[in-house]
């Protein structure tokens, strides 16, 4: 509003000495001195013009000063100030006679004002006192056109090195039917801005004046649509308020108030209900995908210059395409610290509630969070946030995290707090887990494997991380589906996007999934994943796997060939060849005390040459008890008719009740097998769907 008195004061003395000149015929080189009087006795700006003035009489009364600049006397700096290359004005001989000059258009050339960016309010900052007009003085004039040609507004802070432009500045003010109506554009960086003013003509002096104004304003780079409506303009001193504050933007509409105190350093207060807030995609900070984070700086510095108190409830918002809502926001700003506080905001099917702060008072700035989630979809959100589309599934969670930098990368680097994360009902996609393991059987994995047509069912999987710098830990990753579980610890490096995990895959009985009462059969071999989150590796936790990953796999099938398969020969010789196992008290081609073999295992096949134990040993007998464990806890108890396994012990082999070891031509007809401790064709299903075989 001061720039707006200096101006008025400015066009008005201008037009009471041409006035004066014309009357009394003073020469042009005097019209700038006793312009310059006039503009420092009515504002107290201190008028300099460095180029010429010219006056000239037909068809009309045309007067030109160049070189203009219009500054506080006291600021030795001048960093407040404004400069015109070009003023020029047209006045009607006619109308001076009658005592009210009608001046038919002004037209300002190259116009740029300067302003100081203040980081603290002054608290006694007194309007500037100058000698008040006697209302019989001033001149009136009516002013049907003023046009302003490439203007700019120049926003700095020399000290910090900041500053700001909006250039471009092209603008169209008329009086018509007592209504002054403005048009123009103008260009912040490189972001077009076009605006539509409309009120009604105030009188002099227009403080304290209440002025409705229709408004509409095009800014793409920061919202969607026009954002157009109506509001009562009062100035108050240095106050702008404004109330009844009412209209659309774009499809959806808005109502509130808002107050400008421009004394000193702004202060902005808003109240807003918004019912659709469809704002644009935020400024490019490059590239957030497998590359890696974003170097390019995020400039805060700005948020120093402005307070503000902020309160915003909005139905629908709309952020680069993501729909969240409703928002109930409620912001402060002051010395450049920002708090923003958020309750039950819906978003991405689910709610979050939290808080921000952001210190930018300084050169680096600091931030910290914390956030509840509920319910939230975590595909897009991951998605968007970390580029990571693996998982969908519903997730939970509770962060509290701090950190600083000034791009993206320094923010995941030096990331430290606490986090816990759940998800619930949902799939891995494009990942088939239990294919996976299988696979690692032969080489190890680069990559996720990932095919479009593969998922893997999820019921649940948990962490807690403890955090930082960028190293987010945990030792309680669980991950429970309904063929698979699987735990594990490590650390997520959120800087360099990167794994260094490891777990233990385990199988599971039945298709319970969550709360099932059967305990699942591991592998023996946990896995390592490490490497980029994009592109990890996988490969069994055993030494020298990736220095010599042929001898290290030939030991891991000589350790667990039952598990696993000879060749691809299937799960039979697992079956068949887990001692005592299936009712078999001894491997085929087993002797007895004399020396005969056992009949007990008809279907087991004997072992190939040189090979003594198909599953290697102790590996093997332990791999059978956990897999006849599990499957006595899926069948019930059978009626035995006199038949029992005893468990071996020291070396013995196990016999039923009655063999006296003679051997398998003088034992009793064998009994037919009992149903407890037959074959379980659910399990050979269960084991047939995870290794394909």
């Amino acid at each position: 509003m001061k720039a707006l008195k200096i101006a008025g004061g400015l066009i008005g003395a201008v037009i009471v000495v041409l006035a004066l000149a014309l009357a009394f015929g003073l020469p042009a080189s005097f019209l700038t001195v006793a312009i310059q009087d006039r503009v420092e006795r009515d504002t107290g700006y201190r008028l300099s013009i460095a180029g010429s003035a010219s006056v000239s009489l037909w068809p009309s009364l045309h007067a030109t000063l160049t070189d203009i600049t219009l500054q506080d006397p006291k600021e030795r700096d001048g960093n407040n100030r404004l400069t015109i290359g070009k003023l020029q004005a047209d006045v009607a001989l006619s109308s001076l006679w009658s005592g009210r000059p009608d001046i038919g258009e002004i037209i300002i050339d190259k116009p740029t004002l300067y302003l100081l960016l203040l980081r603290e309010r002054l608290r006694d900052n007194a309007p500037r006192s100058r000698a008040s007009a006697k209302p019989e003085a001033a001149l009136a004039a009516r002013i049907e056109r003023v046009t302003v040609r490439d203007g700019a507004v120049v926003l700095s802070n020399p000290r910090d090195r900041v500053e700001n432009r909006l250039e471009g500045i092209g603008a169209t003010a008329s009086l018509s039917d007592g209504k002054v109506k403005i048009t123009g554009t103008a260009r912040a960086g490189d972001r077009p801005v076009t605006f539509d003013l409309t009120a009604a003509a105030p009188a002099l002096p227009i403080e304290r004046q209440t002025l409705p104004v229709d408004f509409k304003i095009d800014m793409a780079s920061a919202f969607r649509g026009s954002l157009a409506g109506r509001a009562d303009v009062r100035l108050n001193g240095p106050v702008v308020m404004i109330n009844g504050l009412s209209g659309t933007l774009g499809d959806g509409d808005f109502n509130g108030w808002a107050s400008v105190d421009l004394a000193s350093k702004p202060l902005v207060k808003v109240d807003l209900d918004v019912r659709r807030l469809d704002l644009g995609a935020p400024a490019a900070q490059g590239s957030a995908g497998a590359s890696g984070w974003s170097t390019a700086a995020i400039d805060l510095r700005g948020l120093n210059y402005v307070d503000a108190r902020v309160k915003l409830s909005a139905t629908d918002v709309v952020l680069s395409g993501t729909r969240l809502g409703p928002l109930d926001l409620e912001a402060s700003l002051a010395g450049g610290l920002l708090k923003a506080t958020v309750a039950n905001l819906g978003a991405y099917e689910g709610q979050a509630s939290g808080e921000v702060v952001i210190d930018a008072s300084t050169g680096n700035p600091a931030y910290a969070m914390h956030c509840d989630l509920v319910g939230i979809r975590a595909l897009p959100l991951l998605s968007s946030v970390a580029g990571f589309d693996k998982l969908d599934a519903r997730m939970q969670g509770k962060l509290a995290l701090r950190s600083s930098g000034a791009s993206q990368q320094a923010l995941m680097s030096n990331l430290s707090g606490s986090a816990f994360l759940l998800f619930q009902d949902g799939a891995i996609r494009g990942i088939n887990v239990a294919q996976m393991i299988r696979s690692l059987t032969s080489n190890p994995l680069s990559g996720w494997q990932d095919s479009k047509e593969l998922t893997t069912d999820l019921t649940q999987l948990s962490a807690s991380f403890q955090v930082e710098r960028g190293q987010a830990a945990t030792s309680d990753l669980n991950l429970v589906g309904p063929l698979v579980k699987v735990a594990g610890t490590g650390t997520i490096d959120l800087g360099n996007r990167a794994l260094a995990m490891r777990v233990e895959p385990k199988l599971v009985m039945t298709t319970e999934g969550q709360g099932r009462t059967s305990e699942p059969i591991g592998l023996g071999i946990p896995v390592v994943i490490d490497g980029p989150w994009s592109q990890p590796r996988f490969y069994p936790d055993m030494a020298g796997i990736l220095d010599n990953p042929d001898a290290a796999y030939a030991r891991l099938k000589q350790m667990g060939q039952g598990l696993f398969g000879k060749d691809g020969v299937g799960l039979n010789n697992l079956i068949n060849g887990i001692g005592g196992l299936i009712g078999n008290s001894a491997p085929t081609g087993a002797a007895g005390p004399n020396g005969a073999p056992s009949t007990a295992a008809p279907n087991a096949q004997a072992p190939a040459a040189g090979q003594s134990d198909l599953l290697g040993g102790d590996l093997g007998s332990a791999i059978g008890n956990l897999i006849q464990q599990g499957l006595q806890a899926a069948q019930p108890p059978a009626k035995s008719r006199g038949r029992t396994l005893v468990a071996p012990q020291d070396g013995a082999v196990s016999r039923p009740p009655g063999d006296d070891g003679r051997g398998a031509a003088e034992a009793a007809p064998a009994e037919p097998l009992q149903e407890g401790v037959q074959d379980s064709q659910p399990m050979n299903d269960v084991l047939k769907r995870i290794f394909n075989r």
